[in-house]
């Protein structure tokens, strides 16, 4: 049956609902990563994953993946959902590391002094900090967060959720771009075209910096 104007775009979990989820996960993650720097180390540095917005897909995707997975489970006891969301968590997160390696020759994370670490890409100690936040997702979060995305009028929704889509593609299409080429430029690789001599001289090694200053780069 056809939504009635004006109520919810975005009832259950459809693609309304997990957009949104991703875009506030991107938002949040780089809130929390902010406050984490600023409390640990005494300043505020860049935590974005995207070069427009204070943004960084890899929260989005894993807000998404732990409401797809665990939202369903959310009844079943707490070490279940604990333990399920640990090894969630390190999967996204190693897969996450190796696509970006392979894809624009960097890494934003490296675990590789720490202990029980897989590949340097994850390990033990923040597979507990993903159970952790799998349980306080499952339980307080997504709920909370489901509620208000709902409240908002679907003559409003729908518009901007594709506004937004629209962003977010080429946001991140353009920072993987501009990842990759700033990797070929401190290899030495000089542009071969037009787009890339557009992509040195818009977002230069300096500017990079700026936006990624946890990045390494790695190669391929």
């Amino acid at each position: 049956m056809a939504k009635k104007a004006g109520k919810s775009f975005a009832s259950g979990i459809d693609f309304y609902k997990l957009f949104w989820v991703f875009m506030i996960g991107c938002f949040l993650g780089v809130v929390v990563e902010t406050l984490y720097c600023l409390l640990t180390n005494g300043y505020i540095q860049s935590r974005q994953g995207l070069i427009y917005g204070p943004f960084n897909p890899v929260y989005g995707f894993g807000a998404v993946l732990m409401t797809l997975v665990l939202h369903p489970i959310a009844h079943r006891k707490w070490y279940i959902i604990f333990v399920l969301g640990m090894v969630l968590g390190g999967g996204f997160e190693f897969i996450s590391s190796f696509v970006q390696q392979a894809t624009t020759g960097t890494v934003s994370w490296q675990y590789h002094q720490m202990p029980f670490n897989i590949g340097g890409r994850t390990s033990l100690q923040y597979s507990f900090y993903w159970g952790a936040l799998s349980l306080l997702w499952v339980k307080e979060i997504y709920p909370l967060m489901s509620k208000l995305i709902e409240k908002i009028p679907r003559n409003m929704g729908v518009p901007l959720t594709w506004l937004l889509v629209v962003f977010m593609v080429f946001n991140m299409t353009i920072s993987a771009l501009a990842v990759n080429r700033w990797n070929e430029r401190i290899q030495g690789i000089p542009a071969s075209g037009g787009f890339e001599q557009f992509l040195d001289s818009t977002y230069p090694n300096n500017f990079m910096d700026q936006i990624y200053p946890n990045m390494v780069h790695v190669g391929h």
